[in-house]
């Protein structure tokens, strides 16, 4: 039976670490939500996030079990490092809180079905966050494609590209820590982490793969940092239709933006047209957001909102508006599945140097 909420939603936000500063910005926005509490291992980050965001008077909590037995929450935001997903998630269940789960919802097959099962019963509402499917250009070019205006899509290639920049946001160094422990991450921070907005995007645009190949090197960084980089992933999907994942890094190459210093590049080839997506996390210069070539011509679409940002505001006001109307959110605990599969067949496929198939027992 679904629920229906009254407003305003209360939110609860379990994490804030960096990447809390974008999940929040839409609650604190939106008239019918209202943050009343905030969790992190470290209380001091925690009350320092509540001057940052201009917040008063809310319940902080060291403990996420804490602020799950408060009555009014009726949502939580659950931004934790991977291997925490599955307890936190489980635990919000248990309290019957919905649910905002950042991506990859867990670390294997076997946790996400524990989750997606556990949250039926309880007939919770449970959203994997993932917002690059909500960036304005992503979506404007889904729209594109569904039109017909490239035919049908023949091939995707994904580019993702980190390097330097003197604006990007500062990254403490426990969010990089655990990053680089598998046991905690589940896989490599650009094939498996930063990866999953790289699979929900082949997902969005050619449906789930059916056979992965990968080959996945390692290049130290600054600070000893190690990427899982250089990287190729190639997508075989149905119908004859194929896709490739390439991530490299590049530590002078100068990327505009105000958060991560990557740049994330995509090419839809349909039988009438091309697509290109020109900006993520940042951009190289100022190129349009989104290029249509179809009849012989190029079309630049450069009134796109393409503020990263953007991305994280309509995903949380997506799984507010489900919330309040009692819609299936974007993603669901089944299409998150679906895209960690992809993920995990990659890191895989490159241990055992052969292509995998999606449906390979050993992914679950």
């Amino acid at each position: 039976m679904k629920k229906y909420y009254k407003k305003p939603l209360k939110v609860g936000i379990i994490g804030t670490g960096r990447i809390s500063d974008l999940h929040v910005i839409e609650y604190l926005s939106n008239q019918s939500t209202e943050i009343v509490a905030v969790c992190d291992s470290n209380i001091e980050r925690a009350k320092q996030k509540l001057i940052d965001w201009n917040l008063s008077d809310i319940a902080i909590f060291q403990d996420y079990k804490d602020l799950l037995k408060m009555d009014e929450v009726d949502l939580v935001e659950i931004l934790v490092p991977h291997h925490l997903h599955i307890d936190v998630a489980l635990e919000a269940i248990l309290r019957k809180k919905s649910i905002s789960l950042q991506k990859p919802m867990c670390l294997n097959i076997s946790e996400a079905n524990k989750l997606i099962s556990e949250a039926k019963k309880a007939d919770v509402s449970l959203k994997i966050f993932e917002n690059f499917i909500f960036y304005p250009p992503v979506i404007k070019a889904k729209e594109i494609i569904d039109e017909g205006q490239i035919g049908s899509p023949l091939s995707i290639r994904i580019k993702s590209n980190p390097g330097f920049s003197s604006t990007a946001w500062e990254v403490p160094n426990d969010a990089s820590d655990w990053r680089q422990n598998v046991v905690k991450s589940g896989g490599g921070p650009l094939v498996f982490d930063d990866g999953h907005h790289k699979f929900a995007l082949a997902w969005l645009f050619m449906g789930q793969a059916e056979e992965i190949h990968a080959w996945i090197g390692h290049t130290k960084a600054t600070n000893n940092f190690l990427f899982d980089a250089p990287a190729i992933i190639s997508f075989k999907f149905m119908e004859n239709r194929i896709g490739n994942l390439e991530i490299v890094y590049s530590p002078n190459l100068d990327i505009n933006t105000k958060h991560y210093a990557q740049d994330d590049r995509i090419e839809i080839t349909g039988t009438h047209g091309i697509l290109w997506i020109n900006r993520g996390h940042g951009s190289l210069g100022s190129p349009p957001p989104l290029v249509l070539y179809k009849n012989g011509k190029y079309k630049n679409y450069n009134d796109i909102p393409s503020a990263w940002e953007n991305s994280f505001i309509n995903s949380t006001r997506d799984y507010i508006n489900c919330l309040l109307n009692g819609k299936t959110p974007r993603l669901t605990g089944e299409q998150g599945k679906e895209i960690l599969r992809m993920a995990l067949a990659a890191e895989l496929s490159s241990s055992e140097g052969r292509s995998i198939k999606i449906n390979d027992e050993r992914l679950s």
